[in-house]
Parts: structure tokens; C-alpha cells; sequence
């Protein structure tokens, strides 16, 4: 029988692992968004109109369902978490309600715009909206994601009593981690919704769909692609540098080093053994972790021998970090070699348009399991050094936590199973759909008037 903290940790980790798969989609789809639709009021051409159509209802119902999840989230730190906001809710709640006032009202008030204004507003003003609906998505994950950095590494408050008061807010949103996980969070999107899109229109292509608008977004997507994921990389080595500074028992634990050591290897694969301090079946670069964390062939890196007591469980983050790392070795791959291949012209082979189908959510595998690494790093601590989890969660019975996770699971099942029967329904439909052909082009927009409808479909 599972404890109830244990089935708190269980249905926080379900609810926020459901969660975060839409907003990394749609945090970097509505900039996707802006695009075809400000190239359609520059150039006229109704293929951008298509794109932006398709994909708006993809957003559309990718925003709800995020929306929808959210709410979840925040009912438990009330029902599960209670000492979290006793002990934090000066500043976490704030930052949730920046989040809320600067950033959801945005996305929710011209979002009704995106998706109905389309004959009633000019092209200047439903462009806009465009624009405003980008730019709250951005703002949202921007004080998320200050306050998960706070928690994590935790500056600008002072303990009263055991509870945390602010008394320098920069430097509370503006703490050491939040720049690269901010960063790292944003480029993840891009990537998550570029392999997306990538995927949706190799399998409209491959569905016999010879129109214009899935081969632009294919190649838009894979131009994006390509750009981000050695972006990704340079980040993810910057973050890493920052964590060894500031959270060593997180890199320990995910580079399975048990013991300080200089010239630490890369371990490529291992069983960690957390019981006896070991790990079986090593595949290891020599030295290459210490070079990779250090910059130095014989850098130290601290073993968590260093942190008994207070390190996080070992084999998630090994195994965790490991799958985040070849999921986006893979996506560097394919999309470099899919885009050169567009680059000379000539089309892409059938296997490798069903990889790319294959991979069209693979961006959310690379998220989970970077979140993992982020959260499950961070135990013991809740908000490091100031709250455990242990100390944070509910003592109410177990049957009631473990009933609210059976309907969560449920439902998230359901949702699941809705969301993706819909986005591929669509793109069965748009194959069907009569699209412009090469020589179908329309004058520029006129921006004082609205646009019609007859114009592009």
C-alpha cells in the first residue's frame, strides 16, 4: 500500500508531466503562427493562408487542453502540497499571479480573435492579435518558470519565522538558473512544435497530398529545426555549467559519479547501483565528463558521496538525462539531413518522411524527460534549502489521494487518446481539401480591410 506522500508525489508528477506536453507546443507554435500569417499579408499568396488556418485550430485545441490541465496544478498545492504555500506563498503566489495578469489574459482575450475575427478585423489588427497571443505564451513560461528557477536555486528573500518573505524581487525572478532554464525551455518549444509540424505534413505527404502549404511548412519546420537543435546544445552545456555550480549533487547523480574524482568519464551507459555505490555494465569516454562539465580533461567533479542524505535518486536522472540527450542528438540528425536534401531540390524519400512522422512527438519525450531531470534533481529539497517535500505534503488518508490520481490518469487517457485522433483526422481532411496551385497568386492584403474569406479558401 503506497504512503500518501509517495501517492502525492505520484499524482503531481502525472499532472504536471500531462501539463507540460501542451504548452511546449504551443509556446512556440503561435510564433509559427505570426509567421504565415504576416508572409500572407506581405506576399498575398494563399498558401500562407492555408498554413496559418490549419494550424490555428491545432493551436486552438492544443491551448485549451493546457489551460484546462493548469488548473489541476494549482489545486494541489492547496489539497496535497498545504506547507508549500504556508511556507513560500509570498512569493510564489506573486509570480503566479504576474503569470496570470501579464500573460493568460493575453492568450486567452486574442486568442477569440485568432479564431473568429478573421472576417470582422483588418489584416493589420488580426495580425496583431496574432503577435499578442506569441507573445503572452512567451510571457507565461517566463514567470513559470522564474518560479521553478527560485526554487530551485532560491535568492532575494529572507526567513521570518519559517516562512520566506521577499525583500529583492529582480533578484528573485532573476536568480542564478533562471536565464539558462528560461532559455532552454523556450528552444525546447521550438523544437517540440518544429518536429511537430514536420511530421504532420511528411504524413499529409505521404497521404498523397501534393499541395503547396505541407510542403512550405515541411521545409519552414526543418529550416527551424536545424537552427535550434545545435542551439539546444550550446545551452543545455551552459545550464549544465550553471548546475554543477549550483546544484553538484544534480550533476553527480546524473553522470553516475559516486566518488570525487578528476578526469571523471562520460559514462555513455551504466546500471547505477545506488545500494552499493556502484555502477555495472559501464560504457564510458575517459575523461570526457570532467571536460564536458569543466572544460578541463581533469577537472573535479564531486561525487555524491559529498551529499549522502541529500541527493536526489540516482538512476531516474541517469536514465532520464540520457534519453533527453539522444532524443535530441536524433532530432540534430534528421533534420540537418532532411533540409540538405530539400536544399538540393529534390524530394524526401518515403522512409525518411516516415521518420519524421515517427518523430513528430518526439520533442515531448526530450521535454519529459529534461522536466525529470529538473524536478526529480532538485529531492529531497521542495525549494532547496528551505522546504523538503517530505515536510511540504498533506497528511490526509491515502484513499482519498489515491482515488483523485485514479480519475486524473483517467481522464489525462481520454484526453490523450481525443487529442491525438483529432490532429490526425485534420490532416486526413486536409489532404481532401482542394488547395491553390503554383500559378494562383492574390495582390498583397490591403491592411484597412478586412479579409475575406473567398480569398483563400
Amino acid at each position: 500500500m503506497f504512503e500518501t506522500l509517495m501517492l502525492s508525489r505520484m499524482q503531481f508528477a502525472a499532472n504536471i508531466s500531462f501539463h507540460i506536453l501542451f504548452p511546449t507546443i504551443t509556446i512556440a507554435l503561435s510564433w509559427f503562427l505570426f509567421y504565415f500569417k504576416l508572409r500572407f499579408v506581405q506576399t498575398g499568396e494563399p498558401v500562407w493562408m492555408r498554413a496559418y488556418r490549419f494550424w490555428v485550430k491545432i493551436f486552438a485545441i492544443t491551448f485549451a487542453i493546457g489551460v484546462v490541465t493548469g488548473i489541476t496544478m494549482s489545486f494541489q498545492f492547496g489539497t496535497n502540497w498545504p506547507k508549500f504555500m504556508e511556507t513560500v506563498g509570498n512569493i510564489a503566489g506573486p509570480l503566479l499571479g504576474y503569470e496570470v495578469l501579464t500573460a493568460f489574459f493575453l492568450e486567452a482575450g486574442f486568442l477569440g480573435i485568432m479564431l473568429f475575427g478573421m472576417n470582422r478585423v483588418s489584416a493589420r489588427v488580426h495580425t496583431l492579435a496574432t503577435l499578442i497571443v506569441a507573445i503572452g505564451t512567451t510571457l507565461s513560461a517566463f514567470w513559470i518558470l522564474a518560479l521553478n528557477s527560485w526554487m530551485q536555486t532560491p535568492q532575494g528573500h529572507e526567513m521570518r519565522d519559517g516562512v520566506a518573505f521577499p525583500v529583492d524581487w529582480l533578484a528573485i525572478i532573476f536568480n542564478p538558473s533562471f536565464p539558462y532554464r528560461l532559455s532552454h525551455m523556450v528552444v525546447a518549444s521550438g523544437l517540440t512544435a518544429a518536429f511537430l509540424i514536420a511530421g504532420i505534413s511528411a504524413y499529409r505527404l505521404l497521404k498523397g497530398d501534393d499541395k503547396q502549404a505541407p510542403k512550405l511548412t515541411l521545409k519552414i519546420a526543418l529550416t527551424v529545426a536545424m537552427v535550434l537543435a545545435p542551439l539546444q546544445i550550446f545551452i543545455g552545456d551552459m545550464h549544465g555549467l550553471n548546475t554543477l555550480e549550483h546544484q553538484p549533487q544534480k550533476i553527480a547523480a546524473m553522470e553516475g559519479v559516486w566518488h570525487t574524482e578528476k578526469g571523471a568519464p562520460l559514462l555513455l551507459f551504466a546500471i547505477p547501483d545506488e545500494q552499493n555505490k556502484t555502477n555495472h555494465f559501464e560504457l564510458a569516454i575517459p575523461k570526457m565528463a570532467s571536460f564536458i562539465l569543466t572544460h578541463d580533461l581533469e577537472g573535479e567533479i564531486k561525487g555524491l558521496n559529498e551529499f549522502e542524505g541529500n541527493h536526489p535518486p540516482v538512476a531516474p536522472l541517469f536514465f532520464a538525462f540520457r534519453i533527453m540527450v539522444g532524443v535530441g542528438m536524433l532530432m540534430l540528425i534528421i533534420s540537418w539531413l532532411s533540409r540538405i536534401q530539400l536544399w538540393r531540390n529534390k524530394p524526401l524519400p518515403t522512409w525518411l518522411l516516415r521518420v519524421l512522422v515517427a518523430m513528430s512527438f518526439s520533442g515531448w519525450l526530450a521535454t519529459l524527460a529534461g522536466w525529470y531531470v529538473t524536478e526529480i534533481g532538485r529531492q529531497p529539497w521542495l525549494v532547496t534549502g528551505i522546504l523538503t517535500v517530505k515536510d511540504a505534503a498533506t497528511d490526509i488518508a491515502p484513499g482519498n489521494v489515491a482515488l483523485s490520481l485514479s480519475l486524473y490518469l483517467i481522464l489525462y487517457v481520454v484526453l490523450m487518446t481525443a487529442y491525438l485522433h483529432t490532429i490526425f483526422t485534420m490532416a486526413n481532411r486536409a489532404v481532401e481539401i482542394e488547395e491553390i496551385t503554383d500559378d494562383e497568386k492574390v495582390k498583397p492584403v490591403v491592411h484597412s480591410m478586412p479579409i475575406k474569406e473567398s480569398n483563400y479558401v
